[in-house]
C-alpha cells in the first residue's frame, strides 16, 4: 500500500539536497509523522474538510421528510428495527449490526414498534411513525462518509485539488445521496468501509513505531470499523480482502532484506504477524459474534422468522405456537403433512396418472399422489406400523424417528407407495402412487415401506405434529418424498408434483405433520402443559442461523 508523504510544500524548502534524498528513498521509508510546521501549514486542508463537511450534511438532510411515506426497502429495514423493539423474532439474510442501530434510534425517540411498513407507500404520519429519526441514522453516517474519504486522501499525502476532488465525488454522487436518505443499511456499510481504510492509514504511517500505544490503537481500530462492515452485510467481505492485500504486502516488506531497517528475524515478524491476525481477525471476529448474542437476546418472542428455523430453535422463543400446539402422534392416527418450504398438502385423488407424458415417457398409470394447496379430506393420512400390533394392544402406540412405518390414504383406502418408475417432470426421480390394500399386504409390500427420519432426533424421540420437522424415505429404494412449486398439467389440476428425490440430504425434502383430525376434541393429548423455554447454545442457534442466511442468499441470486 503506498501512501505518499503528507505536506509535500514545506520539503521543498530543503532544497535540491533534500529532493534528491526524498526520490532515493521510496515511498514506505519516506512516511514519518509529521513536523509541527506541516501541521501549522495545513491550514488550508481543514477549511476545504470543514466546507466538505457542511455541504455534506445540507445534502443529505435538506427535506428529508419527504416523501412521508414508505418507499423502497424501508419496508424491510423499517419493519425489522419494529420487530426488534417488539422482541420479536424475524429473519434475514444480512448480519444485525445495521438493523440494531435502526432500532436503537427508535428506541432513543421512545418509539414502540407499533407499525410494521408492510407496504411501499403507508403513510408515516398517520401511522404516527418518527421517521424523520430511522432517516436521520443513515442521513449522518452517509454526511460522515465525505469527510472520511477527504481524509483518507489528506492521510495518505496527496494534494489538496486531489482530496477535494476525491470527496466531491462522495458529496455530489447522486446514488449516494439518495441511498443515505432512507431506512437503508447502505449507510452504515459504506461509512464503515470509508473508516476501515482510513484506520489502516494511520496505522500504517506508524509501521516505523510498531507496539507502541498508537500503533496499536489504529490496528485495533481498523479491526473494529472491519467487525462494522462484515456485520452490517456479508459484502463486507471484500473490504477484508482490500486491507488484507495490503497487510500481506506489508509484512512481506517486513522481510526484504534491501529494508532500510535490515529484514526482521522471524521471532519479530512473528510478533508482527500476531499482532495483526488479532487486531484485523479475532477483534473483528469477536464484534461480530457479539452482535449475534445480542440478535438473540432481544428476540425472545415468536415472531415471523420462526418457519426458517429449526423445531429446537424455536422452542427458544416464548409463545411459539409450533411448540404450544405440538402433539404426541400415535400409530393408527389420521394425520396431515405439509411440506415445509412450499406449505402444500400431501394429496391423493381417484385420478390415475396418463399412459404417456408428453415427452413419450410412461407412467405406472396407478393413482396420482400430488401436492395439494389447501386443507382437505384428501389429505388425510393414517399411519400404520410396519408390522402390525396385536388385536388386543393395537393403540397408544407412539410414533418414533427411524420406525419404518406405511400410510393409507383415508378416502380411497389405499397405500402410499414409490417404485422404479420416472415421475411426471423429473426422469431420474421416482413417482409416487398409491396401491390397494391386497396389493399393499402382498407383492408391492416392500414399496409401501417407508423409514420417518426426524431432523436433529436423538435417538428414538417422539413424533409430533408441527414441532417434528422429518424426511420421509422409501425404505427400499432410499429416496425422499419431496415436491417443488411447479404445477402438473390439466390431467391433475394443476396440482404440485410428489416424486422421490435421490438426494436425500436436500432441505427441501423436510416434511411436517399440521394436524391429527382422528384426535377426539376432548382427549387428554390435547391438554396442554405448561412449557418451559428451551435453552439451546449460542453457537449452535449461530451455526443454524448462518446456514439458514446462506442457503437463503444462494436462492437470491
Amino acid at each position: 500500500m503506498s501512501v505518499r508523504q503528507r505536506g509535500g510544500q514545506a520539503h521543498k524548502k530543503g532544497g535540491p539536497s533534500s529532493a534528491s534524498s526524498d526520490v532515493s528513498n521510496d515511498h514506505i521509508d519516506g512516511l514519518q509523522p509529521k513536523k509541527s510546521s506541516g501541521v501549522t501549514a495545513e491550514w488550508d486542508y481543514k477549511v476545504a474538510l470543514l466546507i466538505i463537511t457542511a455541504i455534506a450534511f445540507v445534502t443529505r438532510f435538506w427535506g428529508i421528510s419527504h416523501p412521508n411515506e414508505v418507499v423502497f426497502d424501508e419496508v424491510h429495514f423499517g419493519k425489522f428495527a419494529s420487530y426488534y423493539l417488539q422482541r420479536t423474532y424475524f429473519f434475514d439474510v444480512h448480519p444485525p449490526f445495521g438493523k440494531l442501530l435502526f432500532a436503537l434510534m427508535g428506541w432513543f425517540v421512545g418509539y414502540d414498534g407499533h407499525f410494521l411498513f408492510d407496504n411501499i407507500g403507508d403513510s408515516y404520519i398517520t401511522n404516527n411513525v418518527p421517521y424523520v429519526a430511522f432517516r436521520a441514522l443513515p442521513a449522518l453516517l452517509g454526511a460522515l462518509t465525505v469527510p472520511t474519504v477527504f481524509l483518507i486522501m489528506w492521510e495518505s499525502g496527496y494534494t489538496l485539488p486531489a482530496a477535494i476532488v476525491a470527496s466531491g465525488l462522495v458529496l455530489f454522487d447522486n446514488a449516494h445521496i439518495g441511498q443515505t436518505r432512507l431506512i437503508l443499511l447502505d449507510a452504515t456499510l459504506v461509512f464503515a468501509m470509508s473508516v476501515s481504510v482510513l484506520c489502516y492509514v494511520r496505522f500504517y504511517k506508524l509501521r516505523h513505531e510498531p507496539f507502541g500505544r498508537k500503533w496499536w490503537k489504529w490496528l485495533l481500530l481498523t479491526g473494529v470499523a472491519l467487525s462494522c462492515v462484515i456485520s452490517t452485510k456479508y459484502v463486507g467481505v471484500f473490504t477484508f480482502f482490500t486491507i488484507g492485500s495490503a497487510v500481506a504486502l506489508d509484512l512481506w516488506g517486513l522481510l526484504d532484506i534491501n529494508r532500510k531497517e535490515g529484514p526482521l528475524s522471524l521471532p519479530q515478524f512473528g510478533k508482527h504477524f500476531a499482532a495483526r491476525v488479532f487486531g484485523l481477525i479475532m477483534v473483528p471476529f469477536f464484534f461480530y459474534l457479539f452482535w449475534f448474542q445480542v440478535h438473540f437476546a432481544i428476540l425472545y418472542r415468536s415472531g415471523p422468522g420462526d418457519d426458517f428455523m429449526s423445531p429446537e430453535f424455536q422452542e427458544t422463543l416464548s409463545d411459539n405456537i409450533m411448540t404450544a400446539n405440538s402433539v404426541g402422534i400415535d400409530y393408527y392416527d389420521a394425520i396431515t403433512m405439509r411440506h415445509k418450504e412450499t406449505k402444500t398438502y400431501l394429496h391423493s385423488h381417484p385420478d390415475k396418472y396418463p399412459l404417456r407424458y408428453e415427452d413419450g415417457r410412461v407412467s405406472s398409470q396407478g393413482q396420482q399422489v400430488t401436492g395439494y394447496p389447501f386443507n382437505d379430506t384428501n389429505n388425510h393420512w393414517q399411519v400404520l406400523p410396519a408390522k402390525p400390533f396385536p388385536e388386543d394392544n393395537l393403540l397408544g402406540h407412539r410414533v418414533k424417528s427411524g420406525d419404518l412405518i406405511k400410510l393409507r390414504h383415508l378416502v380411497t383406502d389405499t397405500y402410499l407407495l414409490s417404485h422404479d418408475v420416472a415421475s411426471p417432470y423429473y426422469p431420474t426421480n421416482q413417482e409416487f402412487t398409491t396401491v390397494p390394500l391386497e396389493d399393499a399386504n402382498g407383492s408391492r409390500f416392500n414399496d409401501t415401506l417407508f423409514e420417518l427420519r426426524i431432523e436433529g432426533a436423538k435417538g428414538k424421540s417422539d413424533f409430533k405434529s408441527m414441532s417434528s420437522h422429518f424426511k420421509l424415505i422409501h425404505f427400499p429404494t432410499k429416496v425422499a418424498m419431496w415436491t417443488h412449486t411447479s404445477p402438473l398439467p390439466d390431467w391433475a389440476y394443476k396440482q404440485a408434483e410428489i416424486n422421490g428425490n435421490k438426494n436425500v440430504q436436500q432441505s427441501s425434502n423436510i416434511w411436517y405433520v399440521d394436524e391429527i383430525p382422528s384426535i377426539p376434541a376432548d382427549s387428554d393429548r390435547l391438554k396442554k402443559e405448561q412449557r418451559k423455554i428451551k435453552h439451546v447454545p449460542f453457537w449452535k442457534k449461530y451455526f443454524e442461523l448462518q446456514r439458514a442466511i446462506f442457503f437463503h442468499n444462494n436462492a437470491l441470486t
